[in-house]
């Protein structure tokens, strides 16, 4: 069974920093897509990052470029998100997602989610 847990979420100041975890269990074939996407209230959920183990590509979303990274620890089976230069826009509910293969940003085309965990960022 595939599982997907988030973590390391919390309250942070503007211009803080934060490094979100997706730690994934149950999935037998390594060629899958992690992506990170967030929820803000009254709004629809979006893509914000994702990391391919098929070809090592990634992809983010326009508003955090230059700010966040993805990163991933096939040992650990763990994708990681570090956010930095965090803004109160930045402020959602982030889940981790998993789909076969490749990155996409829409969330349409991921099957496995988690549980999101809340990051706020607020002075």
């Amino acid at each position: 069974q595939v599982q997907l847990v988030e973590s390391g979420g919390g309250l942070v100041q503007p211009g803080g920093s934060l490094r979100l975890s997706c730690a994934a269990s149950g999935f037998i074939s390594e060629n899958n897509a992690i992506g990170w996407f967030r929820q803000a209230p009254g709004k629809e959920r979006e893509g914000v990052s994702c990391f391919s183990n098929r070809d090592g590509s990634t992809y983010y979303a326009d508003s955090v470029k230059g700010r966040f990274t993805i990163a991933r620890d096939n040992a650990k089976n763990t994708v990681y998100l570090q956010m930095n230069s965090l803004k109160p826009d930045d402020t959602a509910v982030y889940y981790c997602a998993r789909r076969s293969m490749y990155c996409s940003r829409y969330t349409k085309d991921y099957i496995y989610w988690g549980q999101g965990t809340q990051v706020t960022v607020s002075s």
